[in-house]
């Protein structure tokens, strides 16, 4: 539905000292965005909040709306313009590809920064290596869920269950010392190891098991699927896990 400035849209939300209505916020925006002349209606007490929901019969705020037609809450309005509706449990790359493009610019900026240029021999490293600890860190924040997705395919966590809480401290830890240029015989084993076996892992769940799964690689609350991305970034592990004691030996 397309939105001129005559159309009229009227949003009923909660701001109290205790709470502001983020969701009641988001419809304000996206009205006037759309062109619309917004009466905003904020609910300041407990009391005005129950008597709206008595009068108009709902169960939340925020209510919009449009030339006297109710539309619902915020993701209904979204729906009525025509607009996508977020869905908290759909599968989507985002969040991994996110990491993938942060890390690439860091690594860009490191290499800026140590060598006065953008494109050099070692910003794939840095790049890399920087995604590992991105990926090493949001693992960390809840451990224990990680662990409980990670066990849906890890072969070797299902051997040896404490593998699934070692693995985001290897991770990060084979990242940060590939990022600091030290200590690489032990970084670039590690990363081979876990490399591999995360490689093996995927690729049978996915492609020899045929199984539809969610990747733990962003931690364990995550809806990324697991699948070729997940399979790449174990793949590239092993890459660095051989080039960097390979670059040393040539270097």
């Amino acid at each position: 539905m397309a939105a001129t400035t005559h159309h009229t849209a009227q949003v009923y939300r909660m701001k109290t000292a205790e709470h502001m209505c983020p969701f009641g916020l988001k419809a304000v925006d996206l009205l006037k965005r759309k062109g619309y002349a917004v009466d905003d209606h904020t609910l300041t007490s407990r009391e005005e909040i129950d008597a709206f929901k008595a009068r108009e019969d709902v169960d939340t705020t925020p209510q919009v709306y449009i030339d006297g037609e109710r539309i619902g809450g915020y993701e209904e309005l979204r729906e009525h313009l025509g607009m996508s509706v977020p869905n908290a449990k759909e599968t989507t790359y985002h969040p991994v590809l996110a990491i993938f493009a942060i890390a690439l610019l860091i690594g860009l900026a490191m290499s800026w920064t140590t060598q006065g240029t953008l494109l050099t021999a070692r910003m794939p490293e840095f790049a890399v290596a920087t995604a590992m600890v991105l990926l090493g860190l949001q693992k960390l924040q809840d451990i224990e869920s990680f662990s409980t997705m990670f066990l849906n395919y890890d072969l070797l966590a299902q051997r040896y269950v404490p593998y699934s809480y070692v693995y985001p401290y290897a991770e990060t830890a084979a990242g940060l010392l590939m990022l600091a240029g030290t200590l690489v015989w032990g970084a670039a084993p590690l990363a081979l190891f876990v490399g591999t076996v995360g490689a093996v892992s995927v690729f049978k769940a996915v492609y020899i098991d045929k199984r539809e799964l969610k990747c733990a690689c962003v931690g364990g609350n995550s809806n990324v699927p697991l699948g070729f991305v997940s399979l790449t970034e174990n793949l590239v592990m092993i890459g660095m896990g051989l080039w960097m004691p390979l670059r040393m030996l040539l270097g």
